[in-house]
């Protein structure tokens, strides 16, 4: 009877692909456990119970421009003129 695996052959033993791919299925149970755990499932709750949850009011994100004050915006005039001034513009 021939072994399954010969002495020098590259292929893994079917038993440590099975333990490889049980090990897989466990972490992304755990992680989705954790998940739970921590963050709880409300979230989750309403995004299945929304009706159409791409109908919700639309966030825009901020612009920098509306961040910056006055102040900044003339330091950054000054640094631009500057390069001009010095030749190191891009």
């Amino acid at each position: 009877m021939d072994p399954v695996l010969k002495p020098g052959t590259e292929r893994e033993h079917p038993v440590a692909a099975w333990i490889g791919i049980a090990a897989v299925l466990v972490a992304i149970l755990l992680i989705l456990w954790a998940r739970v755990e921590i963050h709880g499932t409300h979230d989750l709750e309403q995004t299945l119970s929304a009706d159409d949850p791409g109908m919700g009011a639309e966030r825009r994100k901020p612009s920098p421009a509306a961040d910056k004050g006055a102040r900044d915006s003339d330091v950054e005039d000054a640094v631009a003129t500057g390069r001009w001034a010095t030749g190191f513009s891009p």
